[in-house]
């Protein structure tokens, strides 16, 4: 099963940055254990938006031919909490693209304040070894990560034609 950290793109410049956004939801079942009487947006799944966020802004910049992976998180800080009820903005910037990976600076912002910093590596998979371990199909950018994409650009369109 994939989760979807993310429930839509407000902002994507293709190849620069990225803006996202995730309602957070007592309706979600992390919140029932994390932590019962107050229910918490773990760090981690923080991380995993702004990594899905950053992935996605990678893999697009290259239409998506590459598996793009999370490599390493060399820095994540998290300044305080998102709880249920809240909106968390995932905002993602390339910061160095190389034909290996590129190098993604992510913030996590509930009603402007900074929740949490991140720098997080990608990485492509070497195109021969991952068609052997896993085939040609990209299982990385799957229909919901394409769906995402497409909501976004007929938002788009639509207000492009409204002017």
């Amino acid at each position: 099963m994939r989760w979807l950290w993310l429930d839509r793109f407000e902002q994507f410049e293709s190849g620069k940055s990225a803006r996202a956004v995730k309602n957070l939801s007592l309706a979600e079942d992390h919140f029932a254990d994390h932590f019962p009487g107050y229910p918490v947006m773990p760090a981690a799944l923080i991380l995993e938006g702004l990594a899905q966020t950053g992935g996605i802004l990678v893999g697009e910049a290259n239409q998506f031919k590459e598996k793009v992976v999370l490599a390493k998180v060399p820095r994540a800080v998290f300044h305080r909490e998102a709880v249920a009820g809240q909106t968390l903005v995932y905002e993602a910037e390339i910061l160095h693209m190389r034909e290996e990976g590129a190098s993604v600076l992510g913030r996590a912002l509930v009603d402007g304040a900074v929740v949490a910093e991140t720098e997080i590596f990608f990485a492509h998979l070497d195109r021969n070894r991952s068609a052997q371990m896993f085939g040609e199909h990209n299982f990385v950018f799957g229909n919901e990560m394409r769906y995402l994409l497409g909501r976004l650009a007929s938002q788009a369109a639509g207000q492009g034609s409204a002017g």
